[in-house]
Formats: structure tokens, C-alpha cells, sequence
């Protein structure tokens, strides 16, 4: 059973969502060969105000 976790800044829509968990889960079953209803994806959205690159949270781009 392959378990796949993804982290990612908040934002994308839930259509975005769907197609990316499919697309993995087609990956993961193509290159591994499991069955597509034993792949699972925990996804896991971060605020932007609680992910920092280089000392700066995302929330303080521009």
C-alpha cells in the first residue's frame, strides 16, 4: 500500500486538488505497479503565514 503525504502553501482550488491526486495516483500505480484503489494520499495545506523561505513567510511576499 503505497502512502503518499504532500504539504502544501493554502490556495488551490478543489478541482486543482482533485486532478493532482489523481495524476499521482496514476504515477504511483504506473511506477510501481499497485492497484490505483490501494494508493493513498494524505494532503496536508499550510497557511501562508506558517511556511518561510530564507527567514520570510510566505504571507510577507509581494
Amino acid at each position: 500500500m503505497p502512502l503518499v503525504h504532500i504539504e502544501l502553501i493554502e490556495g488551490r482550488s478543489p478541482e486543482q486538488l482533485k486532478q493532482m491526486v489523481q495524476d499521482v495516483t496514476e504515477a504511483i500505480s504506473k511506477n510501481t505497479g499497485a492497484p490505483k484503489e490501494h494508493v493513498h494520499i494524505v494532503l496536508s495545506e499550510m497557511q501562508k503565514n506558517h511556511y518561510a523561505v530564507g527567514g520570510i513567510l510566505k504571507s510577507d511576499e509581494k
